[in-house]
């Protein structure tokens, strides 16, 4: 039995009238774990427990180790999550009250995740938080649930952090033979690496994250996600952590549901009725969700940027 549900599909009318399209919701924030990641993240664990593996570790302070450590649970086996110092205390609590053991390591995730490699052992396995071909074809299955239901839809707008949803996404849509849709994939200023690498043409680092929007926090996407951007209709999209935060609460007004700015800004280009989605007639937005984010953490950011 998988550990993902089957997410609903909605048609919003409240976007669909505001930028006079279409508008069709996959809402992977009502998953389990609080988001999307469970899909791919459950998947991987699975697999791993199959094999006899008796640990998971894994290296995410947000949505990715959330995931694991829910899978962890349910599947009886111990999980170890090593975050960065960034790591919001609610991000710990949430990991920690699934069971999982939590340990601080490192300025930034790329130090926890070099920590979280340097404890592997032969019972152990490790998951990654987006770069795994097993979690992307979980992933993929949302673009099944969406099919198999008879949506119409002709594009699809997601978030991209590491890359792992836009893998997941594009696999899904082949297997149904919509190559040709494009994915509109949305990053938010200071965490855009799959953007810089468009522009510059080659896959880059960035020196730092610096969005607020710290589950798009990955310094480089993934190889594969990169490549996709080469060789299928991917249309990158870059917004402000302004622009996010007001599509949260604007999102939570019309559909009464908290995400977070990661989230956020996948629904920015929608409300903001974003030149990149010209030609577009039926856009599917993922909406990724994100355990993480709370109300009154929501507030203080949109009152320090004066939202």
């Amino acid at each position: 039995m998988a550990l993902h549900i089957q997410s609903p599909t909605l048609h919003s009318q409240p976007l669909s009238t505001r930028c006079h399209k279409h508008v069709w919701l996959k809402m992977e924030a009502l998953q389990p774990s609080g988001s999307f990641k469970i899909r791919g993240v459950g998947a991987v664990c699975e697999a791993q427990a199959q094999q006899g593996k008796r640990r998971l570790i894994s290296s995410s302070g947000g949505n990715a180790g959330l995931a694991v450590a829910y899978a962890g649970r349910q599947l009886g086996l111990k999980v170890t999550v090593v975050v960065p110092q960034t790591t919001t205390a609610r991000a710990r609590e949430l990991i920690e009250l699934e069971g999982a053991q939590v340990i601080v390591e490192g300025a930034s995730w790329a130090e926890a995740h070099a920590a979280a490699q340097a404890m592997l052992d032969t019972d152990a396995a490790f998951v990654h938080p987006f770069d795994d071909p097993v979690m992307w074809h979980g992933h993929s299955s949302m673009i099944d649930e969406v099919v198999h239901a008879g949506i119409a839809f002709d594009s699809v707008v997601l978030s991209v952090g590491g890359g792992g949803l836009l893998s997941g996404v594009a696999q899904g849509l082949q297997r149904h033979g919509l190559d040709q849709l494009p994915i509109v994939a949305v990053e938010t200023v200071g965490a855009d690496s799959l953007g810089q690498s468009v522009l510059q043409g080659c896959r880059v680092e960035l020196p730092a994250i610096t969005s607020i929007a710290t589950s798009l926090g990955a310094k480089q996407v993934c190889a594969h996600a990169y490549e996709l951007s080469r060789s299928r209709p991917i249309r990158p999209a870059v917004v402000s952590d302004e622009q996010a935060i007001r599509a949260c609460f604007d999102f939570l007004d019309d559909h009464r549901v908290l995400v977070e700015p990661a989230c956020g800004a996948a629904l920015a280009v929608v409300y903001g009725q974003d030149p990149v989605l010209n030609g577009l007639r039926s856009p599917l937005v993922i909406v990724c969700g994100g355990s993480t984010a709370t109300w009154p953490q929501l507030q203080r950011w949109r009152d320090e940027r004066a939202v």
